[in-house]
């Protein structure tokens, strides 16, 4: 077989079985596509990806629990998407993250043939990593709600309310929530972004901390100063991080 013969590897993600048998009849009229697996949740994604490996992947957007963005993220491989989804408001976002196509429910058999011959044209070129679709896939002003952190096959929500406070270390994060530290693959810079600046400050190069968790300032040393966490935990401040620090916390008073 040549390499334009050769089966194109494919998962089909949705939570709904009708939208998971539409999209499966339609790729019935090809031989080429050979379906992999159905997965009805993205936990089931995650793991089908990791099993099979696929080229494309037909993913639902919005799913309870993980979202398709949110699987995207975990899956943290190159991989050809086609983004399916009742609503439209997804539309502009998807082409920013250059997924590979885009299909509003109920889906029309025309739009499905397109947008399967270019999610084929796309297969021979590089794909961006996955990780890069789900961090671009945000809206501007659309903060975080939750944080996905996978270990090994293991996959922790942490919503963000309960974030105490984030530590760089190196090309990771370490999120320390009611206790327990996790460790994600992503910078401190790229976490900052996303979380929304009225309840997350950057106090020092090396850390974020929530708001709601700094009881007070205290002096350390010549010019620098610790953050006091309502567990005790102490954190560095910088003077930059400082002015940053104390602007937001008098606006709360």
């Amino acid at each position: 077989m040549s390499n334009l013969q050769k089966r194109i590897g494919t998962l089909i993600v949705d939570d709904e079985e009708l939208a998971r048998h539409v999209v499966r009849e339609l790729l019935a009229a090809h031989p080429e596509i050979e379906v992999l697996g159905e997965c009805a949740n993205g936990f089931e994604a995650v793991k089908a990806f990791a099993e099979h490996k696929p080229g494309l992947m037909f993913l639902d957007v919005q799913m309870p629990k993980l979202t398709g963005f949110d699987v995207l993220e975990l899956i943290g491989e190159d991989v050809c998407v086609i983004f399916t989804t009742a609503y439209d408001q997804y539309a502009m976002r998807a082409f920013e993250v250059h997924a590979v196509d885009y299909l509003l429910k109920p889906i029309g058999k025309q739009r499905f043939e397109e947008a399967l011959e270019h999610a084929k044209r796309r297969l021979s070129e590089k794909m961006p990593a996955a990780q890069q679709l789900a961090a671009a896939a945000r809206a501007p002003q659309e903060f975080l709600e939750r944080l996905v952190v996978k270990d090994g096959t293991k996959v922790t929500l942490i919503p963000v309310a309960k974030l105490d406070y984030a530590e760089a270390q190196d090309d990771y994060v370490a999120l320390a929530s009611q206790g327990k530290k996790h460790l994600k693959q992503q910078t401190i810079a790229s976490l900052e972004a996303c979380l929304d600046p009225n309840s997350f400050v950057r106090v020092h190069r090396s850390y974020i901390v929530n708001l709601e968790r700094v009881t007070r300032i205290e002096p350390y040393g010549k010019e620098s100063r610790l953050a006091i966490l309502a567990d005790g935990t102490r954190l560095p401040v910088s003077r930059a991080g400082y002015a940053r620090l104390k602007s937001l916390l008098d606006e709360r008073k």
